[in-house]
């Protein structure tokens, strides 16, 4: 009797260890979508929950409203009236990437790559690709992969995207081979353009400039589950990170800027928002610690995540082009339309 009482209570066990281990990984299954996979997150009401939050965790002052009304303006005047063209590249998985080049009225060899944020867009960016002009670059912003106009599996976290923006910087060279390259990202674009300098950057590179980066995915989704799903980061990040790899996508402990940035020499500029609830401000710091090469850090007062430029434009562009000009020779030149 009592061996088959055993027996019961051991096929329970194992029954229930079963369903609650399909049960864990159902769950990390449906985390991949909702934070990865854009068509999949939207069709969720964790989704809108998400979007209702972030809105209401950046700062909200006039004077970040009225700043950001007012570059909007001259962006959209200097877009309609711009020299430009839609561009595309294949990534090495055989995924359409599309970008835009915006040309200086005087010939330059100084270009910018722009680099957008977590389920963000090209568009996002032209404002300060507006003031690059304006400063005498030449403009190049992508919609990263699985964002935009762009095709994808996955979003990359930067991680991918730091390959495929590289086929960015030789559509560039192609083009202008004389061409010196900065690459400013933000957020998520800024992660991705740290971790390219982990990379095998052509010289034609002279500097990164990121605003508000995570120092690594692992990190930053750990904080954000807990945010947002009130689920534990262990062991749901490691579950979700199997599927991930299962179904054809990328290991997120790889994805790390705070390693890349360890490797490089290339001069970096970092810039974090004080008030940012996103990517807490002291990655900024972390990164600025482990940065090899020449480096500088702007902290701006009052700005929350990719609010800087707005909350203070003149402390941030001033800073930008302040730094950069240490590593752009101001050289004029025929350019070749792409």
């Amino acid at each position: 009797m009592k061996k088959r009482q055993k027996k019961k209570w051991l096929k329970r066990i194992i029954v229930i260890s079963a369903v609650s281990v399909a049960l864990f990984f159902a769950i990390c299954n449906i985390l991949v979508d909702v934070a990865l996979v854009p068509e999949k997150m939207e069709q969720t009401d964790a989704f809108e929950d998400i979007t209702e939050d972030s809105m209401e965790a950046l700062v909200h002052t006039d004077d970040i409203q009225e700043n950001r009304t007012k570059a909007a303006d001259a962006t959209d005047a200097w877009v309609k009236q711009s020299q430009s063209e839609k561009l595309q590249v294949t990534t090495n998985d055989g995924y359409q990437l599309i970008g835009k080049a915006f040309f200086n009225e005087k010939p330059s060899h100084k270009w910018v790559l722009l680099l957008h944020g977590y389920t963000g867009w090209k568009e996002e960016l032209y404002p300060i690709g507006y003031q690059y002009t304006l400063q005498g670059y030449q403009v190049l912003a992508p919609d990263m992969r699985c964002s935009g106009e762009s095709e994808g599996d996955f979003i990359g976290m930067g991680w991918t995207d730091r390959r495929d923006n590289l086929l960015w910087i030789q559509y560039i060279i192609a083009q202008d081979p004389e061409a010196e390259i900065v690459i400013h990202g933000q957020s998520m674009g800024a992660a991705a353009a740290l971790m390219m300098t982990g990379e095998d950057l052509p010289s034609n590179v002279k500097a990164v400039v990121s605003d508000c980066a995570y120092t690594d995915v692992y990190d930053i989704f750990q904080k954000q589950i807990k945010e947002w799903f009130h689920l534990p980061g262990f062991p749901v990040i490691d579950g979700a990170n199997l599927m991930l790899r299962m179904r054809g996508g990328y290991n997120i402990k790889d994805a790390s800027a705070l390693n890349a940035v360890k490797k490089t020499k290339l001069p970096i500029l970092f810039i974090h928002g004080d008030q940012d609830a996103f990517i807490p401000v002291k990655m900024a710091y972390e990164l600025y610690d482990a940065a090899n090469g020449e480096k500088e850090l702007l902290i701006v007062k009052g700005a929350g995540h990719a609010q800087s430029q707005d909350k203070n434009p003149d402390e941030y562009y001033g800073t930008v082009f302040s730094f950069l000009k240490k590593y752009i020779e101001n050289r004029s030149g025929e350019q070749n339309n792409l």
